[in-house]
């Protein structure tokens, strides 16, 4: 069998190298999603300032198995105990907090996005000075080489920096020698760097160093006992580099879920672009096929050659593409990173494992194609064959309809799930999956969806083109088994990229509307430097013009059942906390609210909204039974648990599932404690042009500052970017692979009928003659194809949209669906155009016989 199989790949090249390309690019990227996954799995980030530290002590920045927003510090009396434990030789504490260095009001070339140490952190990196001395006093400062020379800095010269949202004036005692990321570095003293992190008498990491003759692991067993009960731990190894890049983990637990959706989604797509690319060649291969089964060939035989050739074909895609799916695994790692998706110190990790996966999954998809094409080739009886050899008639089976049942039923029931269980944004974790299954269903039963359009179509056509129209319609009507075949990956293309796309605008958009509760403020204040200290929020209250001001802190956090005792969560006792909701919240004042936001109080008043209190939104407060006088615990950005009041409860599509918190408990429980953003609205009488050139006079104290209109600022928005550009990369990519498998069918397909065309014009038809009924044809396709894509992104669109924001329609401009469709229909026209002319270029008697 296995000969036969080559010597029938010899014979039909052309075909076959469609199957080719699809099982090439199929295993391409199939290899790129593993390699991210175990990539995200590892979460591997190898050291840099920490790397000549053995053991690292941090805080654990999980919770209930979510990643925090925020850093979770640990007590900065740690690193005494530490020290004196046997086996240490040292201990030192490390802190980072934003810095950004001045020119005049601005910031200087090179002098963004810095970070400031503690002088231990620079001891931590083993780097000597290259000139001057350490900092001693608290204005002064020593700065990396490279920063240095980047800002044109020696030692004695003075650099003005805005820290803590302040300006801050100090000497460079120093410079330091450059080592793996400390590219940005601006050391501090100790005492200096802890003022200015302003964290209570926390830090982020403790650097543990042992004696001579002391491994890593006796280092980590020894320290494990003075960790207990402070939520602190002990890492070696490549975990040494999220306690240096706590945001790695994050980007790893998005790489995770992203590529196990999208290969998931690949894998089905490979068996819908095999399997419709092999139904075309085994429907072409029906004569020869009936030739065999005359002469004595089992079904067994026959299903067992195509498998054979397949697997041939299969191997040698996979084999080949698996270097370049490693290589596009890395590429697209780079181009999360550039894209905020990842931190770009997630080292990328691609073993053996995802290979073998990918060639696996890509073989097995193009098994079971192979195995469903075959099937009808096998077992339908030889003269039956003979007859169906020129034009397909039957092509509903059991298997097949029960197939098609599954696939609606399973649909339907994810439709019924995102539109009345799932919530928000998280209702696009079942609405992707259920534009599969929809295609699937719709793929299955296209040949009569098919017959059913045609007939539909074909009085508009033949009384609008003529006898071309007529012609194609006669075509498409005699072979509509053959031209479902075409219709699937239009299809296929035009659902998957309307509802993957669509899917993302309605998010954004409705994230945005969301989030961005602005109606009520007439200026929105921001800093290039990172934010605000929230002293200035009483400055900017008692500024002419003004009727109030309201800090504006987006955050994270948890709600817990029930109210605990407050502290730091330590991770023996996440275990035992009940199930925790995790929502988004926002950090506000509760003397400017009611002038700055839209959002009202049904039960309760947001003027109480001061120390450890809550607003929560009416639907999460009745589902949890907490009313306006009771107590819930909170686990907040940090880690920190807190019990909290319920002061308000409220309704407002602008902040649904937000929940809303003093401003100044978020702050002492965020990464910088820097207010992002005030929202300032004006007193009567004053305009809000007046109040914003009012506010843009604090710039010269406020270096930085941009004070915009709620028109051309969103509020702390929801960062839907991240998600966003993850979403869009990986829908093109799959988008891209349905096109593929566009071309692949329509080229396969009109390569087939060249004794037909050789027929037509043999009895006078001319080359524009056959040019025109085939373009006709190519729309009728076209139109077929649009309309059943259309459905699965409607089927698909619309509980997703149910489940956001209550409507049925999805959000974002027709112009969208609009140029999918063209898109998709030019190409349509495109690949069935060009093979048609190139067959047309031989003469009628030098085409092969039609069938």
């Amino acid at each position: 069998m296995l000969g036969l199989a080559l010597r029938t790949l010899r014979f039909r090249k052309v075909g076959f190298l469609a199957s080719f390309v699809a099982l090439f690019f199929g295993a391409v990227i199939v290899a790129a999603c593993g390699g991210l996954m175990e990539t995200g799995i590892r979460a591997a980030s190898p050291p840099q300032r920490f790397a000549a530290a053995p053991v690292v002590v941090t805080g654990d920045q999980t919770y209930d198995g979510e990643v925090l927003p925020e850093r979770a510090r640990i007590p900065s009396s740690l690193v005494q105990r530490i020290a004196a434990l046997p086996g240490v030789a040292r201990a030192l504490p490390d802190m980072s907090f934003p810095a950004t260095a001045l020119d005049g009001d601005r910031a200087a070339a090179g002098g963004d996005g810095l970070t400031g140490y503690g002088w231990s952190s620079a001891r931590i990196t083993g780097a000597p000075l290259a000139e001057g001395a350490a900092p001693s006093r608290a204005d002064e400062t020593a700065l990396d080489a490279r920063l240095a020379g980047r800002l044109g800095l020696r030692t004695g010269d003075r650099l003005r920096l805005v820290v803590a949202g302040a300006t801050e004036s100090v000497r460079v005692s120093g410079v330091v020698r450059s080592t793996a990321g400390t590219g940005t570095a601006v050391y501090f003293t100790d005492t200096e760097a802890a003022r200015l992190l302003g964290a209570g008498g926390r830090i982020d990491a403790v650097a543990v160093f042992p004696e001579p003759g002391t491994g890593a692991e006796e280092l980590k067993r020894a320290v494990a006992p003075a960790l207990k009960d402070t939520g602190a731990r002990a890492v070696t190894g490549d975990d040494r580099g999220t306690a240096e890049f706590p945001q790695v983990l994050d980007g790893a637990t998005r790489l995770v879920s992203m590529s196990a959706v999208f290969g998931g989604i690949a894998v089905m797509v490979v068996v819908f672009v095999v399997g419709s690319t092999l139904a075309v060649l085994v429907q072409q291969r029906m004569r020869e096929m009936a030739l065999l089964r005359a002469v004595g060939s089992l079904p067994g035989q026959i299903r067992r050659m195509v498998v054979a050739e397949t697997l041939l074909v299969g191997v040698l895609a996979t084999a080949l593409a698996l270097v370049p799916g490693r290589a596009a695994g890395r590429l697209l790692l780079e181009r999360f990173a550039d894209g905020g998706v990842v931190a770009p110190e997630v080292a990328y990790r691609a073993g053996w494992i995802p290979l073998v996966a990918a060639a696996g999954a890509a073989l097995l998809a193009a098994v079971a194609a192979a195995f469903i094409a075959s099937r009808r080739a096998a077992l339908v009886r030889p003269a039956t064959a003979l007859a169906e050899a020129a034009l397909q008639r039957h092509w509903l089976s059991v298997p097949r309809l029960v197939c098609a049942l599954l696939c609606f039923v399973g649909a339907v029931a994810l439709a019924v799930v995102t539109a009345t269980v799932m919530h928000g944004s998280v209702a696009s974790s079942t609405a992707g999956p259920s534009a599969m299954l929809w295609a699937s269903g719709i793929a299955l039963v296209c040949p009569g969806l098919t017959r059913v359009l045609t007939a539909v179509l074909r009085p508009p056509l033949r009384l609008l083109s003529g006898l071309a129209g007529r012609l194609a319609s006669d075509s498409v009507r005699a072979r509509r088994v053959r031209t479902a075949g075409a219709v699937t990956p239009v299809m296929l293309a035009t659902g998957l990229a309307t509802a993957l796309v669509y899917l993302q605008v309605t998010q954004d958009e409705a994230a945005r509307d969301a989030a961005s509760p602005v109606n009520r403020a007439d200026a929105v204040m921001s800093s290039s430097t990172g934010g605000f200290s929230p002293d200035l929020l009483d400055r900017v209250a008692a500024l002419p013009g003004v009727r109030g001001v309201s800090a504006y802190v987006p955050g994270g956090a948890f709600v817990v059942e029930p109210a605990s005792r407050g502290g730091t969560v330590a991770r023996e006792d996440q275990g035992e906390d009940p199930d925790s909701t995790e929502l988004a919240v926002r950090g506000v004042t509760a003397r400017g609210i009611g002038s700055t936001l839209d959002v009202t109080a049904v039960r309760g008043s947001f003027a109480r909204l001061r120390g450890d209190t809550i607003a929560l939104p009416a639907s999460l407060a009745d589902e949890a039974g907490q009313g306006v006088g009771d107590t819930v615990a909170v686990v907040l950005g940090d880690g920190a648990r807190v019990t909290v009041k319920v002061v308000a409860s409220y309704e407002s599509d602008a902040g649904a599932g937000t929940a809303f918190l003093p401003a100044d408990l978020v702050l002492r429980h965020s990464t910088t404690g820097l207010v992002p953003q005030l929202l300032v609205s004006a007193d009567e009488g004053v305009s809000a042009g007046r109040l914003r050139e009012s506010l843009r006079t604090l710039g010269h104290t406020h270096p930085g500052l941009r004070v915009a209109g709620p028109a051309e600022a969103h509020v702390a928005a929801e960062d839907t970017s991240t998600g966003a550009w993850i979403n869009y990369l990986l829908a093109a990519t799959i988008i891209g692979y349905a096109v593929i498998s566009l071309v692949n069918t329509l080229v396969v397909a009109a390569a087939e009928r060249r004794g037909e065309f050789a027929l037509q014009r043999l009895v006078g038809a001319t080359t524009g003659q056959v040019l025109l009924m085939m373009t006709v044809e190519a729309l009728m396709v076209g139109v077929m194809g649009t309309v059943l894509g259309s459905v699965v992104a409607a089927a698909t669109l619309a509980p997703f949209g149910l489940a956001l924001d209550g409507s049925w329609i999805p959000g974002g401009p027709l112009w969208i669906y609009l140029a999918i469709v063209g898109s998709v229909g030019t190409l349509t026209v495109a690949a069935t155009l060009l093979p048609v002319r190139f067959a047309l270029r031989a003469g009628p008697a030098g085409a092969p016989a039609a069938p």
